[in-house]
């Protein structure tokens, strides 16, 4: 049998504020990674470009709708690799990461499906005082996204990014209730998968100010017909603001934490 790997799936649009520091922390963690940019206008395909020279793991790919991101990593069902999905605006702890590679390798967590870790949803972040203050998940919902793939046979059907909507076959005896929630098992200060969520800040020089931007679920649906409708919607000047993470990640007190280990080189 081949032996287990950590293949990342990171798609991106206008992403040039944190992106460069979110795909190095996690890069190392992974064996292979793999970046979608779905047209990017502002600096992030230039930022990619270098990381791709300096870091021989990780493979560009331009997309020109975000369903294609699926297409990059579907093959790889039913063989002993761990897919991590990682987005621009979220920032994992090299260090941390590094302590998890050797058990999710050895296959402490084989008989899982999905692994969800610690979040803190950042609110604000302070770069001269090292702190960020946000919610933290727990009670707030956990975002990280790392999949057994040799759970499944297949994951295939309408996905509108990678990781999410579509239909996953299950190998026998794996089902999608097989999730190890570490969140609630261990305290943010203890925890080796931890991820600062930058999800209420801005992650594009283009962007004008602060805000939550609408996720691809809120864009594209769950279906071909919602798509349709976001479009028509759109086009008519009817646009529903973004509910989504504020209903998910604002949920509890404000919490505020050292964030100088998710910033190695001081970026």
């Amino acid at each position: 049998m081949s032996e287990p790997r950590i293949v990342g799936i990171s798609l991106v649009r206008n992403e040039d504020l944190f992106v460069e520091t979110a795909l190095r922390n996690a890069a190392g963690f992974c064996d292979e990674f793999h970046i979608a940019d779905h047209a990017s206008t502002d600096r992030t395909p230039a930022i990619l470009r270098v990381l791709a020279g300096e870091l021989p793991n990780i493979h560009l790919h331009s997309v020109r709708h975000p369903a294609e991101s699926q297409d990059l990593i579907r093959h790889f069902a039913g063989s002993r690799t761990w897919i991590f999905g990682v987005d621009g605006d979220e920032i994992y702890e090299p260090d941390r990461l590094a302590r998890l590679r050797p058990s999710i390798l050895s296959g402490v967590f084989e008989k899982h499906w999905m692994i969800f870790g610690n979040v803190l949803h950042v609110t604000k972040l302070d770069e001269r005082r090292r702190t960020a203050s946000g919610h933290l998940a727990p009670p707030c919902r956990s975002m990280t996204k790392l999949y057994n793939f040799s759970a499944i046979e297949a994951w295939n059907g309408y996905t509108p990014e990678r990781l999410h909507g579509g239909t996953v076959r299950f190998r026998a005896g794996y089902s999608r209730e097989d999730r190890r929630m570490l969140n609630e098992e261990t305290s943010w200060q203890e925890a080796d998968f931890r991820c600062l969520h930058l999800c209420f800040l801005k992650r594009s020089s283009l962007d004008s100010e602060n805000t939550a931007r609408r996720n691809i679920i809120e864009t594209f649906g769950p279906t071909r017909l919602h798509t349709l409708w976001y479009t028509l919607s759109r086009l008519v000047g009817f646009q529903k603001a973004a509910q989504w993470k504020r209903s998910r990640y604002m949920r509890g007190p404000e919490a505020t934490v050292s964030v100088e280990a998710f910033f190695p080189n001081g970026a």
